[in-house]
């Protein structure tokens, strides 16, 4: 998402309209966005739009967006025994 969209206007414009995380979690606006360059060029092949950091959001870490920083982590993982509060992945929704 970052590399592959960011310069087109189009881009830019859609990714304003909401926060990151919302974003990720709309399938109109990943689809929107996904093709979007298809649109513009003679492509045969679309990237989905997604994030990698959806996935330690959905294992119960927190994440947050800090402008002009990018993601973080309020709680990181440091120690082994932080990996029991993530949730079950086999129950992750």
């Amino acid at each position: 998402m970052r590399q592959a969209g960011r310069y087109l206007p189009e881009f830019r414009e859609t990714r304003a309209a909401q926060d990151f995380f919302s974003t990720c979690r709309s399938p109109e606006a990943c689809c929107e966005l996904t093709l979007q360059p298809l649109r513009r060029f003679p492509l045969d092949a679309a990237i989905i739009f997604s994030d990698i950091l959806v996935v330690p959001q959905a294992l119960g870490m927190e994440v947050t967006m800090v402008p002009g920083k990018g993601p973080s982590f309020p709680e990181p993982l440091r120690e082994e025994q932080d990996l029991e509060r993530l949730r079950d992945p086999e129950v992750v929704a």
